[in-house]
């Protein structure tokens, strides 16, 4: 890989490199509404856990470790579509993919479903850009294009 100015080109990165993880969450009573479902805003929170055990899992580094060298990720598109009810108790399987999606974002897919029915519950996507502390966009760093590279031919990394 060519390293441009202490960063590697997210187009460096080998073609369709995705990361994918799993998450079960099951639905707190507080997690209801008046109509016994899940209340939607949940949703987005729900795609926040995928998101960062994803990251944790498949890059070996939280939230907080990407923040200490200098990375952020803020949210700059959400989309959602519910598909179907969650109540109280159910378990919930969280389907999390990641690519770099242009030259300084990540898109994060998320579907819900029921884990043992598998009926969709919701899905969607979100996109974050990589900015530094002030929130000046940058882009990715080159170790964490390394990592995604090395995570999309390992199946789990160590937790950071």
């Amino acid at each position: 890989m060519i390293l441009l100015s202490g960063r590697l080109s997210s187009a460096m990165l080998p073609a369709m490199t995705r990361l994918t993880d799993v998450l079960h969450l099951r639905v707190r009573y507080s997690e209801t509404d008046q109509m016994g479902t899940f209340y939607n805003s949940r949703a987005l929170e729900w795609f926040e856990c995928g998101r960062s055990e994803l990251m944790r899992r498949k890059l070996g580094m939280s939230y907080a470790a990407l923040e200490e060298r200098g990375a952020f990720l803020p949210l700059v598109e959400a989309h959602l579509e519910f598909r179907g009810p969650a109540r109280y108790d159910d378990l919930l399987e969280v389907d999390s993919t990641v690519e770099v999606s242009g030259r300084a974002r990540l898109r994060f897919e998320v579907q819900i479903h029921h884990a043992e029915s598998r009926k969709p519950v919701v899905r969607g996507y979100t996109v974050h850009a990589f900015t530094d502390r002030r929130g000046k966009p940058i882009r990715p760093p080159a170790w964490f294009i390394e990592r995604m590279s090395q995570a999309a031919g390992a199946p789990e990394m160590s937790k950071t």
